[in-house]
């Protein structure tokens, strides 16, 4: 959400190290090029999840699924995969990697 996405300092503890995306471009970002990115946001837009389905895939780690999407000028809707891993010591989880192309469905 808008007041998340602006706090670098969280994002970046929710972000693993070697966090990796394919946003809705189909161009990849690592962690410092999207830090970089949310801190030049303007916009206030809120998106919006649903469907949500975790699988374990192994001891520690999960991937979550789910639909993501905000409604632009023209109702744009896009579609999101999240791998999440525990941080060392399973604290807390982590955002491993993000795909943000849109999809058909």
């Amino acid at each position: 959400q808008p007041a998340t996405r602006s706090d670098i300092t969280a994002v970046s503890e929710l972000l693993h190290e070697d966090f990796e995306e394919i946003g809705r471009s189909g161009q990849y970002y690592d962690k410092r090029q999207t830090l970089a990115a949310l801190k030049m946001e303007t916009s206030q837009t809120v998106i919006f999840a649903e469907g949500f389905k975790l699988a374990t895939i192994a001891e520690g780690t999960v991937l979550l699924t789910y639909r993501s999407f905000h409604r632009g000028a023209e109702g744009d809707v896009s579609r999101c995969t999240w791998l999440l891993s525990s941080k060392e010591g399973g604290r807390h989880w982590q955002m491993r990697f993000h795909q943000g192309t849109p999809t058909d469905d």
